[in-house]
């Protein structure tokens, strides 16, 4: 994730290729790219055609199984998603499972604009913050989890999962479903198509509710190299890989050799460095997943208790004036003119914590620091910012009580971050410019408990009856 999800993201993962190839890795048993991405969603739809890039999908093939034209345009990515609710082109959004508007960049902005989306609908097994953002109309379908026995018509169902090493095998759900009311994800999607397509489609959505191997014969026929004897080999103790020239030494370039990349840039934020300059870094935990907090013992870096943590080096820490536990706020120096007022990207509430880090990198959680990361094509104001209010860097009052930040001179390269720290040891208050070099996540998970999800209203019941009371607060 943190690889890919950043504005070079294909060539840091070029440049890990690139090493391994010379030290004679790629083909090797145990000795290759691992690409540790996340669940079965995130990797199988892409296996299976799911992508924003029409030629990474065989559309004419697809056409001539169901009878139409396939879309040949190029749709929209999570970044593009996320420009088009901003500006209004976007006037819907349909989400299998997930947290997308916690879990993308933009955070504030993405959040006011979510409202405007003429539909919103959101197929969950659980319930996340993100559910709390309604469109003008809003629709919450719960659904069955994969740990929940799926019987249709031919009897118990199994689905098909690619796991994190690439590797696809069968899960079946062994568990009660919550309620006898639940439908599939599949019956879900068919119900949508056949409310939509009626008598046009030709794809057979009843029989494919009823018999999920129908549905991986039908992958079979799009992909017959990839999943030659799908559900046959779905019981392969370990689950059968797919099929990978470079894991068998065949290089598909025109040279017929393995190939190494340059890289365009060695920098990715597009600024030189210089002293009071960072760059921000998000981390998730080794107790979350994706946007899912289960805990809050950091057992990586030896945080317990919180996650409102800003990490620096010791020596960062020192030159900045700061000491170890000092709280900060985080505002991003990315701000954007937005019907005649500021919009700018602030985290608060941070306490700065000493980390073995290289000079010039910070490092916060996700998705908390995300609220920092700017879209890939936000423009930043130009010229040089001022800070001069009582109200710190968040906006928000001052819990300190401290003195106000002074007005101060500060650069406003694109990405450009800064913060504002009320010290024990100073009387006033110190301010760091930083940037953002990386991107947030944009791929999205299922979240939080039924308490968290109604904290900003006070609840702590975890009953249904809670959430349905905040959604109706909202």
């Amino acid at each position: 994730m943190g690889l890919t999800q950043h504005r070079r993201g294909i060539d840091n993962v070029r440049m890990l290729c690139n090493l391994l190839l010379m030290r004679g890795n790629i083909g090797r048993d145990g000795a290759g790219i691992c690409p540790v991405r996340g669940h079965s969603n995130v990797q199988g739809q892409r296996t299976v055609g799911i992508s924003e890039k029409p030629e990474l999908v065989p559309l004419d093939r697809l056409a001539e199984q169901y009878g139409f034209e396939p879309p040949r345009e190029k749709g929209l990515d999570t970044i593009g998603t996320v420009e088009g609710v901003l500006d209004g082109s976007v006037r819907a959004f349909i989400g299998m499972g997930g947290n997308f508007a916690r879990a993308a960049p933009d955070t504030y902005r993405l959040e006011e604009a979510w409202k405007r989306l003429r539909l919103t609908v959101n197929v969950a097994t659980k319930l996340n913050r993100g559910h709390l953002l309604c469109g003008e109309v809003s629709l919450l379908l719960p659904c069955l989890g994969r740990l929940e026995r799926d019987v249709q018509a031919t009897g118990d169902q199994k689905v098909s999962m690619e796991d994190s090493t690439t590797c696809i095998h069968a899960s079946l759900g062994t568990h009660e479903p919550a309620s006898p009311d639940l439908l599939s994800e599949p019956a879900i999607v068919a119900g949508m198509a056949k409310a939509i397509l009626g008598d046009a489609s030709r794809a057979p959505w009843d029989d494919w509710v009823a018999d999920y191997s129908l549905v991986r014969d039908a992958i079979e026929a799009t992909y017959p190299v990839d999943f030659a004897e799908f559900n046959d080999r779905l019981h392969t103790p370990g689950g059968f890989p797919r099929k990978i020239a470079a894991r068998e030494r065949r290089w598909e370039t025109d040279s017929g050799r393995a190939e190494f990349m340059v890289p365009e840039t060695l920098c990715a934020p597009g600024f030189d460095d210089a002293q009071g300059r960072y760059r921000l870094v998000t981390v998730r935990s080794n107790d979350q997943f994706n946007t899912t907090i289960y805990g809050y013992r950091d057992r990586f870096r030896g945080i317990d208790g919180t996650r409102r943590v800003l990490m620096m080096s010791p020596e960062d820490i020192e030159q900045s004036g700061l000491e170890d536990g000092d709280p900060v706020d985080v505002l991003t120096d990315a701000a954007v003119e937005e019907g005649g007022e500021t919009v700018e990207r602030a985290v608060g509430g941070l306490r700065v914590v000493a980390r073995n880090l290289p000079r010039g990198c910070i490092v916060g959680y996700s998705p908390s620091s995300t609220r920092c990361c700017p879209s890939a094509t936000t423009p930043s104001r130009r010229g040089c910012r001022r800070a001069n209010r009582s109200r710190c860097g968040c906006g928000r009052q001052r819990a300190t009580g401290r003195r106000r930040c002074r007005r101060a001179r500060l650069p406003s390269e694109p990405g450009g971050v800064y913060f504002f720290a009320s010290t024990p040891s100073a009387s006033r208050s110190m301010k760091v410019w930083v940037t953002s070099g990386r991107l947030s996540s944009t791929h999205c998970a299922m979240a939080s408990s039924w308490a968290r999800i109604c904290s900003h209203t006070r609840c702590v019941s975890a009953s249904p009856a809670c959430f349905a009371a905040a959604m109706s607060a909202v």
